[in-house]
C-alpha cells in the first residue's frame, strides 16, 4: 500500500496529461484513519465516474453490538450511508470541476426503504463506502490541482465528519438500532401470531405524490378497526396497537378515491423496512409477499399456467406454455404460478391492474358462454384453495367486483381513508362461490442453458439490458429502487454465466441465488467495479421474475 504523499507526488507527474495518464493511479493509499482505494478511472470525463472506496478504520469507534444481527447491521449501514450523502453534498461534492462529470462526488441515494447495499458494508474492524468520483479534466487534459482537492481536502473532512463517533451521532445510531429491533421483533412476530401483515395505529400511509415517497402532510393517520386490533410488546417502543391483516383472504373495499389502493401499496412496500419518520415505519408485511398484476406483453418461457388457463381453441400445451407475447390474463396467470413457485405465501392484487377475465366470470357470462367453451379458470374459484390447500393468502382490492365478498375471511371498507370491519354485512349480501381446487406442482418447467453475458447495463429503475437484450421490470412494482435493478443485472451475469447448467430451471436458480445472498451478501455478487452502479438486496420474488422476462432464456 502506498502513501497518500506518493499518491500526490504521482498526481502532480501527470498533470495535463492526456485523461488516460489518470489510469496509473488505481491502488490503495494509506491516509492514516482510512484507507483510499482507487478501484476503477473512467475512460473519459463524460464516462461513468470513477469508483472508488473509503475504508475507515473502525477500532471500536462503532461498537460491536450496533451490528450484531442482519437487521441491526442493515441499519447502522443505511444510516452511515445518508449521513455520508448529506456531507458529501454539504462540503461541496456536488460542484462541477471542468468538463463532463469532472469534480462530482456522489454516493448512492437512498430512498425511504431500508436496504442491504454494497455503498455501504461494516464490520468490527472497518467501514467501507463505495463513492463514485468524476476525475476532473478540462477537454480531455488532466487537471491534478482539482483532484487534489477532492482527495485531499473533501474526501478527509467528509469521512471525519460521516465516521468518527460523536454525541449527535452516538444517539441517532441507539435510535436507529432501536427502531430495527421493533421492526424485526414484528416481523418475526406474523407467522406465530397467524398474520401476513401488521399496520400499526398512527401510520401515515398517503404519500406526498404520484412520484414521491414522502409522507403526504396533514394526512389521515391509519387507525385499527377493534375487531381486527392487536397489540405487539416491542422490545424498546413497549405496547404496540395496530391492525393485524389475518392470514387468509382479505377484500378491501370502498369507493373511489378512499385509500384502498394506498393501503394495498403500503402493505407492498411493507416487505422492506422503512426510516423513522416515513410513516409506515410499522406497516409490516410477510417478506414473501408478492404483488400480481396483469403485464401485457411479457414473455413466458415453458410455464405451467394449466391451473387458470386450458383447454384452448389452438390446441397450445398450457402444461408448458410459452410466448412471446402474453395477454393480460395469460401474463398474470404466469405472475401466479412463478410467485408460488419461489415460496410467495401472500398475493396482493389491485383490481385496478388485474386482468378481468383472469379476476372473475359472473353469472350472466356463464349462462351465455358455458364453462366448456372458456378456457380461463377465474381466479375467483382458486381463491380459496389456495388458502386452504396449499397456505396461500390474499389481499385483494376490490372496489367493483362482489362476487369476492363470498370468498373473504375478512372484508375491510376504507371510508375516507378510516378503515372499517365490515366482514358480518359483506357475508348478509354475498352469494354463493364456485370452488376449484389448487393444487401443487412444478410450475417452471424449462431448463436453463448457461450463457456469458458481456455486458449488464440498468437504464432507470424499471430496465436492464444484457448485452444487447432488454428485460422490461416496470410492472414488478416492489423494485422500489434503481439499486436493486443494477444488483438483478449483477445477478443475471451471476446465475447465467456460473449456476446455469442445462439442467436446472429458473425458479431452481433463482433459489439457489437467493440462498447466496442469504449467506454471503449482495457483495458476493457484485463485480469490483460495479459497472451497473451501486447494488441493493433483491428478493427470489424478483430474482425469479427477471428471468422469467429474460426473452433469450
Amino acid at each position: 500500500m502506498k502513501t497518500q504523499q506518493e499518491l500526490k507526488k504521482q498526481l502532480f507527474q501527470i498533470d495535463h496529461k492526456g485523461y488516460k495518464a489518470y489510469k496509473a493511479l488505481e491502488g490503495e493509499y494509506d491516509f492514516g484513519a482510512y484507507r483510499l482505494c482507487i478501484d476503477h478511472v473512467q475512460g473519459d470525463p463524460f464516462a461513468t465516474p470513477s469508483r472508488v472506496r473509503i475504508v475507515y478504520r473502525n477500532q471500536g469507534n462503532i461498537a460491536p453490538q450496533y451490528f450484531a444481527g442482519k437487521h441491526r447491521q442493515t441499519a447502522v449501514e443505511d444510516y452511515l450511508l445518508r449521513r455520508l450523502h448529506r456531507n458529501l453534498r454539504s462540503c461541496g461534492g456536488g460542484e462541477r470541476r471542468g468538463s463532463g462529470k469532472s469534480g462530482l462526488v456522489t454516493a448512492c441515494r437512498a430512498g425511504q426503504e431500508i436496504l442491504e447495499r454494497t455503498a455501504m458494508h461494516i464490520t468490527g474492524e472497518s467501514i467501507e463506502a463505495r463513492i463514485e468520483v468524476g476525475f476532473p479534466a478540462y477537454g480531455r487534459t488532466i487537471a491534478a490541482g482539482e483532484l487534489a482537492e477532492i482527495l485531499f481536502e473533501l474526501l478527509p473532512e467528509v469521512a471525519e465528519r460521516t465516521f468518527r463517533m460523536q454525541r449527535t451521532m452516538q444517539r441517532e445510531l441507539e435510535e436507529t438500532v432501536q427502531l430495527a429491533d421493533d421492526q424485526d421483533y414484528i416481523r418475526r412476530e406474523l407467522e406465530p401470531g397467524g398474520l401476513v401483515a401488521f399496520v400499526a395505529d398512527g401510520a401515515v400511509l398517503p404519500r406526498e405524490s404520484g412520484v414521491s415517497q414522502r409522507p403526504l402532510a396533514q394526512a389521515v393517520a391509519f387507525r385499527s378497526p377493534d375487531s381486527l386490533a392487536v397489540t405487539m410488546q416491542l422490545p424498546h417502543r413497549g405496547a404496540l396497537r395496530g391492525m393485524g391483516v389475518r392470514k387468509g383472504v382479505t377484500v378491501i373495499a370502498g369507493g373511489g378515491f378512499h385509500g384502498k389502493s394506498t393501503l394495498l401499496k403500503a402493505l407492498e412496500r411493507g416487505v422492506y423496512n422503512h426510516i423513522a419518520g416515513d410513516g409506515r415505519e410499522f406497516v409490516i408485511t410477510d417478506r414473501s409477499a408478492f404483488k400480481l398484476r396483469a403485464e401485457e406483453g411479457r414473455c413466458i418461457h415453458a410455464t405451467d399456467i394449466s391451473m387458470f388457463i386450458n383447454r384452448l381453441p389452438t390446441g397450445a400445451d398450457t402444461t408448458r406454455f410459452s410466448t412471446e407475447n402474453a395477454s393480460g390474463s395469460t401474463s398474470q396467470s404466469a405472475n401466479a404460478v412463478e410467485a408460488l413457485a419461489c415460496g410467495s405465501r401472500v398475493l396482493l392484487i389491485d383490481e385496478d391492474t388485474a386482468a378481468t377475465n383472469f379476476m372473475v366470470r359472473d353469472g350472466r357470462m356463464a349462462q351465455l358462454v358455458s364453462d366448456e367453451k372458456e378456457p380461463i379458470t377465474p381466479f375467483i374459484r382458486k381463491i380459496r384453495s389456495l388458502y386452504r390447500d396449499l397456505g396461500v393468502s390474499t389481499v385483494l382490492v376490490a372496489g367493483s367486483s362482489g362476487d369476492y365478498l363470498a370468498a373473504a375471511d375478512v372484508v375491510l371498507q376504507m371510508d375516507c381513508y378510516r378503515a372499517l370491519d365490515v366482514t358480518e354485512r359483506a357475508r348478509q349480501i354475498a352469494g354463493p362461490l364456485p370452488e376449484e381446487q389448487a393444487r401443487a406442482q412444478a410450475w417452471v418447467k424449462k431448463p436453463v442453458r448457461r450463457a456469458q453475458i458481456e455486458k449488464a447495463r440498468t437504464h432507470g429503475w424499471d430496465t436492464l439490458s444484457l448485452d444487447r437484450t432488454e428485460i422490461d421490470l416496470r410492472y414488478l412494482e416492489q423494485i422500489v429502487d434503481e439499486s436493486q435493478t443494477a444488483a438483478l443485472a449483477y445477478l443475471m451475469q451471476y446465475v447465467l454465466g456460473r449456476l446455469a447448467d442445462g439442467k436446472k430451471t429458473a425458479d431452481m436458480l433463482a433459489h439457489e441465488a437467493a440462498q447466496k445472498l442469504a449467506r454471503e451478501g449482495i457483495l458476493s455478487v457484485t463485480p469490483k467495479h460495479y459497472g451497473a452502479g451501486p447494488a441493493a438486496e433483491v428478493r427470489e420474488q424478483e430474482i425469479l421474475a427477471c428471468l422469467a422476462r429474460y426473452r433469450l432464456l
